[in-house]
């Protein structure tokens, strides 16, 4: 399937890269939410009478990306919830409690911003979550998890 790139896709391209994707990728995730359309005659003309606007609007989330990563740089969330007396967590910390935590602190951040390379929370201490702001822009966002008394 022949497609044209919106915006910056991660491993594929950038704005008007016309680019070749299997058919459920395209059909099931680039054209739904908008990240691509068919390369075809009229979309390749409608794209470039477009494109003028897409690219500021492309910049315009790389800066306000790039603002909300220097506001988070020297952020360490802490987040207080029941452990056992072995350090273990009773249940874990997602990525919807990471996200809440830091809305609660006064940084707006979505769900699927919220990455854990190495799965969900169960432990006390020091962990590090990848806050993924931007196709380009990746925060590291140091945890610690408190027990409750």
């Amino acid at each position: 399937m022949d497609v044209i790139l919106l915006t910056k896709v991660a491993n594929l391209g950038n704005i008007g890269d016309r680019v070749n994707v299997k058919s459920g990728f395209g059909r099931n995730f680039l054209l739904p939410q908008g990240k691509a359309t068919l390369a075809t005659a009229d979309n390749v003309a409608k794209f470039e009478a477009r494109r003028a606007e897409l690219e500021r609007a492309a910049r315009e989330q790389l800066t306000s990306a790039e603002e909300r990563a220097a506001a988070m740089k020297e952020f360490r969330l802490t987040i207080r919830t029941k452990a056992g007396t072995e350090g273990r967590l009773f249940g874990s910390i997602g990525t919807a409690d990471i996200a809440e935590a830091c809305t609660r602190e006064g940084f707006r951040l979505a769900r699927s911003e919220v990455r854990l390379p190495s799965g969900l929370l169960r432990t006390v201490g020091e962990h590090s979550v990848t806050v993924h702001l931007h196709a380009d822009i990746d925060v590291t966002l140091p945890v610690l998890i408190v027990a409750e008394d």
